[in-house]
């Protein structure tokens, strides 16, 4: 027996609804990564774009364990002395509380070209109006499959 590997006339796309109110911002992350390259269908081919495309909303409500919303994002502009910083909670309090998701899920994805490409397949929206109802998102309750992977002591 072959060993599977896809084609592009194998691949399926969906659409995915993700509502981050109250999610812990790791799991949420890792969990769209796994969406967005496609490992949760039995067919994955690790050099194929397979995964689907993921709406994710009220991401200004996500939740952050321990000292995580004091942690700082850097950049530099390119001119001498231009290292700049910002909290997560000042980033999420500001204009796009979107980039501290978006940021979160690009850092879980493989870097490379196909990586690249898979994250254009990501939408995140601050509120809870998003633009995305003609595609007719499937709702994916990350909440209840949190809570059924944590342990209880």
């Amino acid at each position: 027996m072959k060993t599977f590997s896809a084609t592009p006339a194998d691949i399926d796309k969906k659409w995915i609804l993700i509502d981050a109110e109250g999610i812990v911002l790791g799991r949420l992350a890792s969990i769209i990564a796994m969406r967005l390259r496609g490992k949760h269908k039995p067919s994955f081919t690790p050099h194929m774009d397979m995964g689907d495309n993921v709406i994710v909303i009220n991401c200004e409500k996500v939740q952050m364990t321990g000292n995580k919303r004091d942690e700082k994002y850097y950049w530099h502009t390119g001119h001498p002395g231009g290292i700049k910083e910002k909290t997560k909670a000042e980033i999420l309090e500001g204009k796009h509380p979107e980039r501290v998701v978006t940021k979160a899920v690009q850092r879980m994805l493989p870097g490379g070209k196909l990586s690249r490409q898979q994250m254009t397949h990501l939408r995140v929206f601050a509120g809870t109006e998003h633009g995305m109802e003609a595609q007719k998102p499937e709702v994916l309750d990350v909440a209840s499959m949190n809570k059924k992977n944590t342990r209880t002591s």
